[in-house]
């Protein structure tokens, strides 16, 4: 399974069209046995949704959830490293182009703004760039 992520889920939803599905991720700490001790922040619960999948499911089936590496390089890219890049670039031509270095502090962080917003409305198509794979557990 090299260059693939894999993680367990129950689906929560079916349709002839799309399975939804539900996954626990859980930091590494709040397995252990000192889990009461923990706080609810390490477990987040997250929903796959999967538009092309063959065979027999039900809801509540334990599956297999598996993506590729790539897309979660791309993840990756769009929600942290290009935001830091956008945020560099301008802060660097503003106090070029002799701004105050608060000024550019708050005008570099305001591109976030619009960078978020496009992205906001845009999901689907980037949505549909995300493809997952689903199989039943044993």
């Amino acid at each position: 399974m090299s260059g693939e992520i894999s993680h367990k889920g129950i689906i929560k939803s079916l349709t002839d069209h799309q399975i939804v599905v539900s996954i626990v991720n859980e930091s590494a700490c709040s397995s252990c046995h000192a889990k009461g001790a923990c706080t609810a922040a390490d477990m987040q619960d997250k929903e796959v949704d999967i538009r092309s999948f063959s065979g027999d499911f039900r809801v509540g089936q334990a599956v297999q959830v598996i993506g590729k590496t790539s897309q979660g390089f791309k993840a990756l890219f769009y929600g942290y490293v290009l935001p830091f890049l956008l945020i560099m670039l301008v802060l660097i031509t503003l106090t070029s182009l002799q701004f105050s270095e608060g000024i550019s502090g708050l005008i570099s962080l305001s591109i976030l703004v619009p960078y978020y917003l496009i992205l906001y409305l845009t999901r689907n198509k980037i949505r549909k760039s995300f493809e997952f794979e689903i199989k039943p557990l044993l």
